[in-house]
């Protein structure tokens, strides 16, 4: 029982992301980030209340963390396949093992 819980905390906290996902997660933190600023900054000076601005400015950093740290699953639709690994070992010949034996798109590359 306790190990399906760590199990499953395990998961949900491991964060996966593709790196589509990373380009989102950072366009959403730049664009929030900058808007709450914004918001605050007017709020601020409409109100002209700095402290109003700073709590402002901070629920917004708020919400943005909530969106952005948290793996969501919009965050990993574009999964990438990687290539696996070969079974032999390492060649140290002439070529210094650079390439050698990968193949992509079933054409071997040397």
């Amino acid at each position: 029982m306790a190990d399906q819980l760590i199990v499953q905390a395990r998961e949900l906290l491991e964060g996966q992301i593709d790196f589509e996902g990373q380009r989102k997660a950072e366009l959403f933190t730049s664009s929030l980030l900058a808007g709450a600023g914004l918001i605050a900054f007017i709020i601020g000076y409409i109100q002209q209340d700095i402290h109003l601005t700073l709590w402002v400015g901070l629920l917004g950093t708020l919400i943005t963390a909530l969106l952005v740290v948290p793996p969501w699953p919009f965050y990993n639709q574009n999964a990438q396949k990687w290539l696996g690994s070969s079974k032999g070992g390492v060649s140290r010949g002439k070529g210094m093992g650079m390439g050698m034996g990968i193949v992509v798109d079933g054409k071997k590359i040397n």
